[in-house]
């Protein structure tokens, strides 16, 4: 960061830091490195690192006093405890010695750190995804990790402050005046940012009472608060969120999809749209909260904003001066394409087990961006099954009757209406093998209005029976069926009628399936 901009505070820190710096490397015998954002410093030693406040003062904090410094060390222990409990140690107190700071020595108190245990290079998210090795396993086991991190969270009061309608009016603001205060210093304005203003502003009043009613619900939790690519860690099989927000509590006491979205956004920032996707309805899968698909625009589109918003604080620096202007922009021209990139369309899978269903609909997801919702898992959670349990476990395998089906595809219908109205793509996973089914989602796509297609997943019977029972015996999938069920489905499927012809997209299990083929015949639909 820039020094022609330290005050008395920041200019006597960083000599502090390099003192510590100089401290650590002459006890350790190894170079310590020092990296350095706009709100912190970092010493990475040989095994240990310790996190110091900066002593700035910014729109949305001030670590100008020791004291606040403090409680936001403690804070920063506390939270990132939840998410990385290995990671942590404690905090430590910076002393002012005869022979200069140290962590350890004695002295008057003049700053404290977080220590941590140092992690190895490379085994950040952001550093993963720029070397091509973060993949669809890593995603999926934080997204269920995710997920149950916040469904373990503490929730807000029901009629408390956070996450009201009057906390995202106030983050709003807070983002307009930003991105106000850098484009106003610009020669040449982004065209975008006008109708981006009044779109945010909008939908702030638009959203306030689908806000009041997840404050009610209790959905608004004490979550991470600052879920990009450079805060998650992969440790071995596991990924783990660190480096929680602790300086404001209404940053992070939040929706949990505004949480989600945050690495949603990332995601697609880098390019990576298949994981940005998968990685949500990953999440959806797991929570089930498709209740809070409404404000999910929003959220993705205020994260993208947040980071031009932080890209423009280094612009200012000047060290990377076009740098940061570059990448506002870029995040800026994304909040733009979220806000207006609606594409409301509906899609159905339509065959029997083994079939290719489930595959087809998540490359499809990963490729157009859509929301995906699964029979399979939905039909469980009506039940309180968990999705690789067995019925017959939990429920006395009751779950399939025509009562149970019922329930399963009125839930799945509520699901899509929701996602569409929010705007998505939207993609129902399950066998709608009877005429009737197929029926009301073709209606509601007529009726909001939004295109509809049917994906008919076929497969030769041999196939069918080799991947029913390969996948039984697996036990990784939320389907149940097996050879008898194969069987007795098939006596009942209903063959598509001409009109249901008319918007099928025909998907062969025994052919290669090419995402950009499929994407382009689903889109071409109007």
């Amino acid at each position: 960061m820039g020094r022609m901009a330290d005050d008395p505070l920041v200019a006597e820190s960083r000599a502090r830091m390099s003192a510590l710096r100089a401290r650590l490397e002459a006890d350790e015998g190894v170079p310590v490195r020092m990296i350095e954002t706009h709100v912190s410093w970092v010493l990475l030693a040989r095994r240990l690192a310790y996190k110091i406040k900066k002593p700035v003062r910014l729109s949305f904090l001030d670590f100008t006093s020791l004291a606040e410094r403090r409680r936001c060390c403690d804070e920063e222990l506390r939270l990132n405890c939840r998410f990385a409990p290995d990671l942590y140690l404690d905090v430590v107190e910076v002393r002012r010695g005869p022979a200069g700071p140290s962590f350890d020595g004695p002295g008057e108190v003049i700053d404290v750190a977080v220590r941590m245990r140092r992690f190895a290079d490379g085994a950040l998210w952001s550093e993963r995804l720029a070397a091509g090795t973060l993949g669809a396993t890593q995603i999926d086991s934080f997204a269920r990790g995710l997920a149950a991190s916040h469904r373990d969270a503490a929730a807000a009061p029901p009629d408390g402050a956070y996450g009201s309608p009057a906390v995202h009016a106030r983050t709003a603001d807070g983002i307009v005046a930003a991105i106000d205060a850098w484009q106003s210093g610009l020669s040449s304005r982004a065209p975008e940012w006008p109708l981006l203003r009044a779109w945010l502003r909008d939908e702030v009043a638009r959203l306030g009472l689908h806000w009041r009613e997840r404050l009610r619900a209790g959905a608004v939790r004490e979550c991470h608060g600052d879920l990009h690519l450079a805060n998650v860690l992969q440790q071995g099989e596991e990924a783990v969120a660190f480096d929680a927000l602790e300086f404001a509590a209404e940053l992070r006491w939040i929706d949990p999809l505004d949480d989600l979205a945050f690495l949603v956004m990332d995601l697609l920032a880098n390019g990576r749209r298949d994981l940005g996707f998968r990685l949500l309805n990953a999440y959806l899968e797991e929570s089930g909260d498709y209740d809070g698909i409404p404000a999910l625009r929003f959220f993705m589109v205020s994260r993208a904003l947040v980071r031009a918003q932080v890209r423009t604080l280094r612009n200012a620096d000047d060290d990377d001066r076009g740098g940061g202007h570059d990448a506002a922009l870029r995040y800026l021209r994304l909040a733009f394409a979220l806000a207006f990139g609606h594409d409301p369309r509906l899609a159905i899978t339509c065959g029997l087990p083994g079939s290719g269903k489930t595959f087809v609909s998540q490359l499809l997801a990963e490729t157009v961006g859509a929301v995906r919702v699964r029979s399979d898992v939905e039909r469980k959670r009506l039940f309180g099954v968990a999705p690789l349990q067995s019925s017959r476990e939990r429920a006395g395998g009751g779950i399939y009757d025509a009562a149970a089906t019922e329930r399963t595809y009125a839930r799945l219908l509520v699901v899509a209406r929701t996602a569409l109205v929010a705007g998505w793509p939207t993609l129902v996973d399950a066998a709608f093998l009877r005429h009737a089914e197929r029926v009301r989602f073709a209606t509601l796509a007529k009726t909001l209005p939004a295109p509809f297609a049917i994906l008919r997943c076929r497969a030769d019977p041999r196939l069918l029976r080799q991947r029913v029972a390969a996948r039984h015996d697996r036990g990784d999938d939320a389907s149940e069926a097996d050879a008898d069920i194969l069987e007795r489905l098939t006596l009942v499927a209903e063959p598509l009628d001409d009109a249901e012809l008319a918007s099928m997209i025909d998907c062969d299990a025994g052919m290669p399936q090419e995402p950009a083929d499929l994407a382009r015949r689903w889109t071409a639909l109007r």
